[in-house]
């Protein structure tokens, strides 16, 4: 007999849901932290394009102040890759756990302090300077949190589910944006302009402590996962996973790296941009930019894990690859929608875009953690997304904004757009079908 059989029907009832509230807090712990820094990166996003250029640029013209904004908004980005580098080589040789609490309290940490930042006026120059320091240790942070999350779950759950279960740390940016935008709409509708600007702003940043304390309470209870724990035991982590990495898996890093960039360019220009598009170029309202934003962070959040499952199921290539091509579509497709100035249209822009945005970051997480091994698979995917998102997202809005000031016309930010996800596609090629193939030791 087995030794279901031997327990009986009610113990394995127990056993059974034991497992699926054990993997129900595994995909909390995970998407968590990525929420949290997601609904950083959004308010930040979002108050680069409504207030801190006159609140921390208020010598230039709303434009330019917005690209000096966004400017900031990059050094979160350019941070990245020394938070790869320190928490990619904790997280192979001391954990996956450890270093996911520690990058928690760094992130809930730099934006609470932002909120608290003098401006311009009380403060000069030294108010734009300790915002872009704070939004460095805030891109260090992330830079170290993302592989973690994603190594959380996907090495915990079973094999055949690794694409879905690495995409409940996908779910965090829509998750994030939808907090973080819906927030900032209720302070915007509560409070006047006048005092949104003068001190409104302020409150979403530090209202961020509440995420912290959620996402540390999940974590502490959270257990290492198997695959470090094998190669704790049997002595096999590395000693220099970021030396082996660009030593060994060069070619495995381009590939996990190129694939990211397309994805994050799209995502820039639905989410980052048209904000600034809507509000700067076409004059309309700013509660229906954001009421365009939350329905496409909702609309992704619920389509990451199923493209997550869809790759299970079909292969990661293959849907990660129709991604890239759509988006390309959508690239010329989202102005032809948003000049239309009507609020469906808008919406539909953004929404379809994100929908896209999903089709490509569904198995992204597990596509990229696949590429390594285990004993250096922290550090290559740490390196991975953070050298990525330099090219990628980091400067994405601000090119966006130079190259449509430069132009005026967003035939030259379709092109970007598009050469990106021509770069990602190529990536995607170049690898090898992971989705059916055990995980490398």
């Amino acid at each position: 007999m087995t030794e279901n059989a031997l327990r009986g029907p009610a113990s394995v009832r127990a056993g059974v849901a034991h497992g699926q509230g054990k993997m129900k807090r595994l995909a909390m712990a995970s998407s968590v932290g990525t929420t949290l820094e997601w609904y950083d990166f959004t308010i930040y996003n979002l108050m680069a394009a409504l207030v801190f250029n006159a609140i921390f640029f208020p010598s230039f013209d709303p434009l330019t102040g917005t690209i000096l904004a966004f400017s900031t908004y990059a050094v979160g980005y350019v941070s990245r890759p020394l938070g790869g580098f320190v928490f990619g080589h904790l997280g192979d040789r001391l954990g996956r756990k450890f270093v996911l609490v520690t990058t928690l309290v760094i992130m809930g940490a730099s934006t609470g302090l932002m909120g608290m930042l003098p401006t311009y006026a009380t403060w000069g120059v030294w108010a734009p300077i300790a915002l872009v320091a704070l939004r460095f240790v805030q891109g260090v942070a992330l830079g170290g949190e993302w592989a973690g999350a994603v190594l959380l779950s996907m090495e915990h759950g079973k094999p055949d589910q690794r694409g879905r279960n690495a995409s409940f740390t996908q779910i965090g940016p829509s998750c994030g944006t939808l907090i973080g935008t819906g927030f900032i709409a209720a302070v915007s509708a509560w409070l006047a302009p006048e005092e949104f600007q003068a001190w409104g702003w302020r409150v979403p940043f530090i209202a961020s402590v509440a995420l912290v304390s959620f996402g540390l309470w999940l974590r502490r209870g959270v257990e290492e996962t198997p695959v470090f724990r094998e190669m704790e035991q049997k002595r096999e982590t590395a000693r220099t996973p970021i030396k082996e990495v660009l030593g060994a898996y060069w070619r495995q890093l381009l590939i996990a790296g190129g694939s990211r960039i397309g994805s994050d360019v799209l995502y820039a220009l639905v989410v980052v941009f048209s904000l600034t598009y809507v509000t700067s170029v076409l004059h309309l309202s700013r509660p229906m930019a954001l009421g365009a934003t939350m329905l496409g962070s909702a609309l992704n959040a619920v389509a990451v894990p199923l493209f997550g499952h869809l790759s299970d199921k079909v292969g990661r290539r293959p849907v990660y690859l129709a991604g890239a091509v759509l988006g390309m579509a959508w690239a010329f497709v989202f102005f032809v929608l948003m000049d239309q100035a009507h609020p469906v249209a808008i919406c539909a822009a953004v929404a379809g875009g994100l929908l896209v945005h999903a089709m490509m970051y569904g198995p992204q997480a597990a596509f990229v953690a696949e590429q390594f091994p285990g004993r250096v698979r922290y550090a290559g995917a740490s390196l991975a997304y953070t050298l990525a998102g330099i090219l990628g997202g980091g400067f994405a809005p601000l090119i966006i904004a130079s190259v449509f000031k430069s132009w005026q016309s967003t035939l030259a930010i379709s092109v970007y757009v598009t050469l990106a996800l021509v770069v990602t596609a190529v990536a995607v090629l170049a690898a090898r079908e992971t989705g059916k193939s055990p995980l490398q030791r």
